[in-house]
């Protein structure tokens, strides 16, 4: 007998560290177009469903996302994100069948201290992965918007950045890039 699968906790404001991972951890982003398409639905959801995205990281196989929720439930924007980017994923390749491994994994976030680590965590994911030696050489995270090298509404870098007193960008930059300096980078769950 299944068990129906428990709830997410959600209310307005509910804030997630969100991770989809392609299934049997394939690729679920094979060229940059692949990434901008994805990038371009999460804009097109956030005009639709309200939602704050404080940072994200496009990696080959899995996405990192933080989202703050507004007055919808983060199911129903992870949702139509997911399937309108498998439609299109399955259509471009050829494939038929599921894109992501199994659903979304959301983590609630109910502490300032998480919402930063949280932060820097994204954001060194191309590093620890070996992708880069800097977050700031990954062009598919909004570690560069935080940086103030790239423009993006997508991002909402306000509440991150406001954990930091002037000048905000510089603290915020040496807050990511203390981990590297330290020669390890700290291993959340995910």
């Amino acid at each position: 007998m299944l068990l129906p699968r428990k709830a997410r906790i959600w209310y307005p404001g509910a804030n997630y560290h969100i991770m989809c991972r392609g299934n049997h951890r394939h690729d679920i982003y094979r060229d940059d177009e692949d990434r901008q398409v994805y990038l371009t639905l999460l804009r097109e959801t956030k005009k639709e469903y309200n939602f704050y995205l404080h940072s994200y990281c496009l990696m080959t196989n899995h996405v990192h996302l933080h989202m703050e929720t507004a007055d919808i439930n983060i199911s129903i924007i992870m949702k139509r994100i997911n399937l309108l980017y498998a439609q299109y994923f399955n259509n471009k390749y050829n494939f038929v069948g599921h894109l992501f491994q199994d659903r979304f994994k959301s983590e609630l976030i109910e502490t300032d201290r998480y919402h930063l680590e949280i932060s820097r965590y994204i954001h060194l994911n191309s590093v620890r992965a070996n992708m880069t030696e800097l977050p700031i050489d990954y062009t598919w995270s909004s570690y560069r918007v935080y940086m103030g090298i790239r423009q993006d509404s997508l991002v909402t870098t306000e509440k991150t950045l406001g954990y930091f007193s002037e000048p905000r960008v510089e603290r915020y930059r040496l807050y990511v890039e203390s981990e590297l300096l330290s020669g390890c980078c700290t291993s959340l769950r995910g």
